[in-house]
């Protein structure tokens, strides 16, 4: 296939060009500075200019790009900052394919979105088709969501990446957790009994390529392990994997000082299954916890996918 990626040099969007281009497909950066190469192309999410030649004739379009929830406080000026990565990108990638003759359009948009849509879950186990939750990131990622619908309406099969925190040694769930668990520090948040919604990250390149081959999947899917996990059993699970001990825990308030309102989301329950994948047969590499961390943190224990 030819592909158009925006997003392309985040965490998730560097491997899966490199998984792509692996895998025989070409790719096409989208930058916002000049293009230095002949697989980049130069836009302006931020006025809304993408030029329709970058995307006409490709077979598809991902979407990843958007600034990282956790790099800061939630301020009300960064909280702007996150909507407006998001919206002004998928708004402008939508709007742009919209416009295309339909000869020319490409034939599937995979768009980034999170599990952050649901909210809190509790002890409820949800699915696709669960409404979205009532906090900032639930209300942030319905308005993401609805920006990618000109190229719905215009005809293209547009897929929703509902993605969960990626298991791996240098991903933003696993890296920030090294140091203080290989010190024995590795600690529960609160009572650990909420839910957490988690991919390998092996398992969410697996699901992005098999999403683009799929054309007979369309609409939100939930990238997440079908074994959701407690805080408290992901908490065990990372100290064995490093055969340190865990007997601490964190109180919500220590933690509501620290981050601020992004607190609220370490302590969300979210009991999130994937249903859509399921569905469709999708195999999963890594579908329980201990071998996901066993792989992205002894490496020597990797299935290979």
């Amino acid at each position: 296939m030819r592909i158009v990626m925006a997003g392309a040099s985040g965490f998730l969007g560097t491997r899966l060009v490199d998984r792509l281009r692996q895998s025989g497909h070409d790719v096409t950066r989208l930058v916002r500075r000049p293009a230095q190469s002949p697989d980049e192309a130069t836009w302006d999410p931020a006025q809304g200019r993408l030029d329709l030649s970058v995307l006409a004739g490709a077979d598809a379009v991902i979407n990843l790009a958007g600034a990282n929830i956790g790099d800061h406080r939630w301020t009300a000026r960064y909280k702007r900052v996150l909507r407006d990565s998001r919206l002004n990108t998928t708004g402008t990638i939508a709007r742009t394919l919209k416009q295309l003759p339909e000869a020319d359009r490409p034939r599937t948009l995979l768009q980034s979105s999170a599990t952050g849509w649901y909210g809190e879950t509790g002890e409820q186990a949800v699915t696709e088709d669960a409404s979205a939750g009532s906090t900032f990131l639930a209300d942030l990622c319905r308005v993401w969501e609805a920006a990618a619908r000109p190229a719905e309406d215009a005809g293209v099969r547009v897929v929703l990446l509902r993605t969960a925190p990626a298991i791996d040694a240098s991903g933003s769930l696993v890296k920030p957790l090294l140091l203080p668990f290989k010190m024995g520090a590795g600690a529960r948040i609160g009572g650990g009994q909420q839910w957490m919604a988690w991919v390998a990250l092996a398992d969410w390149l697996n699901a992005a390529e098999f999403l683009l081959e799929r054309e007979d999947v369309a609409g939100p899917v939930n990238i997440v392990a079908p074994n959701p996990v407690r805080n408290i059993d992901f908490t065990k699970a990372f100290a064995r994997t490093l055969n340190r001990p865990a007997l601490l825990a964190v109180p919500g308030p220590a933690l509501d000082l620290v981050l601020g309102e992004l607190a609220g989301e370490a302590q969300r329950s979210q009991r999130i299954l994937p249903g859509v994948l399921s569905g469709a047969g999708f195999a999963w590499a890594y579908p329980t916890i201990e071998g996901a961390l066993a792989a992205a943190l002894r490496p020597d224990h990797a299935t290979v996918t």
